[in-house]
């Protein structure tokens, strides 16, 4: 059956300001997120998200050190406002890169198409993150409390949905 793009969705809502560093690699915080309209099996979502991070772990007077970052697309299906304590799914692959104190600042960048499983409920709505993890094996010289600072005015979500066509 043939798609037709619909009007696409954006969010420049940055949901978490900060991302603490520590030793895991899948402590992720939602960065921002989209809720779509209702979708079928077999339509697609032509996604992209942006974000930048700053790391000024240890200033002033602490210790500075690399901060490795990874940060993946995500979804679950909308049951109503806020963030679902429901199943989420990663729908994109793995990006990361490291962010040491002389580069300071590191954007982040995920392109995804994404076809919705054949065993999407039709009708149902999804939402679609940007999640971001921060850690380093030196997570813990500065007792444990530090932050990879998440800038605001640099990043969006932007979902292009294309579902059945009428015939």
């Amino acid at each position: 059956m043939p798609l037709a793009p619909l009007a696409p969705l954006s969010s420049e809502t940055l949901m978490n300001k900060s991302i603490p560093v520590d030793l895991p690699t899948d402590t992720y915080r939602p960065l921002y997120r989209v809720v779509t309209g209702p979708l079928s099996p077999g339509d697609r979502l032509d996604i992209s998200a942006d974000a930048r991070v700053t790391n000024d772990v240890g200033y002033p007077g602490g210790t500075r050190y690399t901060v490795g970052v990874g940060w993946h697309l995500w979804a679950y299906t909308y049951v109503g406002p806020g963030i679902s304590n429901g199943t989420w799914w990663r729908i994109s692959h793995s990006m990361g890169d490291n962010v040491p104190v002389d580069r300071h600042h590191m954007p982040l960048h995920i392109s995804r198409l994404h076809t919705i499983p054949d065993d999407w409920t039709p009708g149902d709505r999804m939402v679609v993150v940007l999640q971001a993890d921060a850690h380093s094996t030196a997570w813990a010289k500065n007792d444990g409390t530090d932050l990879l600072t998440v800038d605001s005015g640099y990043g969006q979500i932007i979902v292009r949905p294309w579902v059945a066509a009428a015939v």
